[in-house]
Parts: C-alpha cells; sequence; structure tokens
C-alpha cells in the first residue's frame, strides 16, 4: 500500500533512507501508465527521474524532500504544456514554473505530471475537455470525480499522487475531493499567489476574490504541509489543539439545497462521533447569514468576477458580501469552526435537474472568503464533511479535520 501514503509519511521515509524517491517516481509512472481513470494527462518523465535520483543522492532540500506529486493541468510546469483544455492552446508551453509549483519544489517536491481539469476550468460538477478527455472516480467508473479539479482528486484516490495542487472558484477543489474521498482545501483567498495560473497569452490576476488555489491530499496534515510552504504569508496556528476543546457550529441540512438520505447519515453519525468525543456542539446558522441569499450573492460575484466588474447592481451585491463577511467575523467569535455539507450528493452519474446545485454549500465559506476544508466523513460512496473556519486562520479548519479523522474517519482506498 506505499502509493497510498501519505505525503508527510512519505518523506518521512525518504529522510530516513527507508524509501527511495527514484523507486517511487518510477512506480508513480508505471501506475499512470496502466491506468484507465484519464487523471494524469501529462508527466515529466526524464525530469522527474532525474530529480528523484538526486534527491536519494543528496541531503534533504525541504518537507517535501523526494516527493513525487502531480499539480492541475492549469498551473504553469516550466516545458509542460499548459491548455486548460482548449485545443487553441494546445502548442503552448509554459516558459517557467507558476509561483506554487516553484514553492513546491524549493520544498523538495519532485513534479511527475499534471491532472486533468474541465474545459477552461468551467464546470464544478465533471472533468472532461476536448484535448484530454474525460477523467472517471476511482470509486465508481460511471461516476463523475466532480470538476474542476477531478484530475487531482481522482489521482490521489487511486495511489497516482501523493499530493496535488487545485483551484477552487466555485468548489473546484472541495467538490472533487468529496466525490473521489480525499482531502481538499480552498485557503483564504490570497494566501496562496495566483501566478503562472492562468490560460496562455492571458495577463495575471488582477483580483485574488474569489478564486483561490489550494492543496488536495490524503491525509489534512498533508494539507497543512503543502499549504506552509506555498503561502505568501505567515499562516497562524490553529486556536485549538484537541479535538475535546473545539466549539463548533453545525449546519447539515437546509430546505433550499436539501441533502440525499446517505449524505444525511454520514454526515449525521460523523458529527455524533464528534460530539462523543467532546466536541462542543452548536446548531444553526450564524445569526444574520441567509444561507439562500448568501449563494445568490456568491453567484452573482463569480459572474463579477468574469465580467471584471462590468454588471448592473455590483455595489449592491458588494454591500450584501460585506454585511455576511461581517456577520461571520461576530460568529467566530464564539465558535471555532462551522461543519456543514461539502456538496447534496455523493459523486453521481447524472443529477438533472439539481445539476446547478451543487456551488449551494460551498458558496457559504466561498463569499465572505473563509477557508474551507473537504474532509472524509464515511459512507458507501464518499461523502464530504466541509470544516469551515475563521478568515486567516486557515490551520484551525485543517487541525480540526486532522483531529476528527480519529472518530469520523478519513481517506480509503477504493475497495476498501
Amino acid at each position: 500500500m506505499t502509493f497510498f501514503r501519505t505525503a508527510t509519511e512519505v518523506a518521512a521515509g525518504i529522510r530516513r533512507g527507508a524509501l527511495s524517491s527514484r523507486e517511487l517516481t518510477e512506480g508513480l509512472l508505471a501506475r499512470i501508465d496502466a491506468d484507465d481513470l484519464n487523471a494524469v494527462v501529462v508527466t515529466d518523465r526524464e525530469a522527474a527521474l532525474e530529480a528523484a535520483a538526486a534527491a536519494d543522492r543528496g541531503a534533504a532540500t525541504g518537507p517535501l524532500h523526494g516527493v513525487p506529486i502531480t499539480v492541475k493541468e492549469a498551473f504553469d510546469v516550466a516545458g509542460l504544456p499548459t491548455t486548460w483544455g482548449e485545443p487553441a492552446f494546445a502548442g503552448h508551453r509554459a516558459d517557467r514554473d507558476a509561483v506554487v509549483v516553484e514553492r513546491l519544489r524549493a520544498a523538495g517536491a519532485i513534479v511527475v505530471g499534471k491532472t486533468n481539469a474541465h474545459h477552461l476550468l468551467a464546470d464544478f460538477g465533471q472533468t472532461a475537455n476536448p484535448l484530454y478527455g474525460r477523467t472517471l472516480n476511482p470509486r465508481d467508473r460511471t461516476r463523475t470525480p466532480g470538476g474542476s479539479s477531478g484530475g487531482a482528486a481522482a489521482a490521489l484516490a487511486a495511489g497516482l499522487s501523493f499530493l496535488d495542487y487545485g483551484s477552487d472558484l466555485a468548489g473546484s477543489i472541495r467538490i472533487p475531493a468529496a466525490y473521489c474521498g480525499v482531502y481538499g482545501l480552498k485557503p483564504t483567498p490570497g494566501t496562496v499567489s495566483l501566478q503562472g495560473f492562468q490560460p496562455p497569452g492571458a495577463p495575471a490576476p488582477t483580483r485574488e476574490f474569489p478564486s483561490a488555489v489550494g492543496p488536495l491530499a490524503r491525509s489534512a496534515a498533508d494539507l497543512r504541509l503543502a499549504l506552509g510552504v506555498t503561502a505568501s504569508r505567515k499562516l497562524e496556528p490553529s486556536r485549538r489543539t484537541r479535538l475535546a476543546d473545539f466549539r463548533a457550529g453545525v449546519v447539515l441540512d437546509d430546505p433550499a439545497c436539501p441533502v440525499t438520505a446517505d449524505v444525511g447519515k454520514a454526515l449525521s453519525d460523523a458529527v455524533d462521533a464528534l460530539a462523543r468525543a467532546g466536541v462542543e456542539i452548536r446548531e444553526g446558522w450564524p445569526e444574520s447569514v441567509d444561507p439562500v441569499g448568501q449563494a445568490e450573492a456568491f453567484g452573482f460575484q463569480v459572474e463579477l468576477f468574469f465580467a471584471n466588474g462590468g454588471l448592473d447592481g455590483a455595489g449592491e451585491q458588494e454591500r450584501r458580501r460585506l454585511a455576511f463577511t461581517a456577520a461571520w467575523d461576530r460568529y467566530f467569535r464564539d465558535v471555532d469552526v462551522f461543519l456543514c455539507p461539502a456538496v447534496f450528493t455523493t459523486a453521481f452519474r447524472d443529477l438533472g435537474d439539481r445539476y446547478a446545485d451543487q456551488p449551494f454549500w460551498i458558496a457559504q465559506a466561498s463569499l465572505p472568503g473563509l477557508p474551507a476544508v473537504s474532509a472524509p466523513a464515511g459512507g458507501e460512496l464518499p461523502v464530504g464533511l466541509q470544516v469551515v473556519g475563521p478568515a486567516h486562520e486557515d490551520d484551525t479548519a485543517i487541525t480540526f479535520a486532522d483531529l476528527a479523522a480519529a472518530v469520523v474517519g478519513g481517506f480509503t482506498p477504493p475497495g476498501e
């Protein structure tokens, strides 16, 4: 089960000399070659093997020394294609690494390849494009892995990578993480640089909100490690270090976006287990937070983002966003994390009329710019528990997800 270990475990094994970076990299490449998920769509075979061999010969260069990883196709990796799945960009090769990739390499990571993304990153529910085709879910190949970072989540769940970096505008990290049963973090916007994350020829992003880039992994500890080496600011420590000390707000269902029975049961069981472990549970939405209004305002903000501010009503919507943000700030004075579904359903074959409902739950963290982790919470098909933290306190959400795994369960390989 080596290829289902966490990046943290693998890094420790390489440092001790118990694992070989070269052997791990060769093994991942062989698994990628043999796999039919279409999750890893570009590899950098020779460069990765050379870097891995050098890692075995040299002293540790950082906390990810010698660990083979992947990144979403939308990030620039020097010498590799960056196309966003668009045929018009098929000939483009990046001339330098994105800032995220630079920092991962500086921490010692070996970039083995790039994972599939939906065409122009324009879908939260699936991952398919004209250049690379469709990615499948390793839990059930007839179901979606989510989007647009579906390749990243599928690769991690299938043991094709030890860590990946994706992006999240309308749930593109959290929804695939939930559908594939891995961990995914949308950091507080602005925490991680977006430089080198744009379509070929496009100018560097000038507005951080509401998009963010963040890691996907097989453990919450790996999220912390990846964020720590890529963040552009010093991260605040977690408010709590013991699970029993946390105060958690909880909403597991809402008439505006009711969860399916399997999601509801898994999340209810998870919260019951947390309560038995001593977590203080406070049910209900924060005062002055209207989840329907918040979801609607988030949808407008996404449109505003793409229109670069050129929409009627922008001023009023911005006032709504600021009011909701203030309400969440007040809420987190007395509560440490807020728990809710990452998405209302498990990975689907056809959602029909409810397809557009998928971002409802992720919008609750996205609109006010809060960090949020999607963590596995059991279920026959994976169910994602969304752990929302206070703004700029990403490690509080990560630490809760990390500690919660002991009672809720964490990542399990497909078939187990």
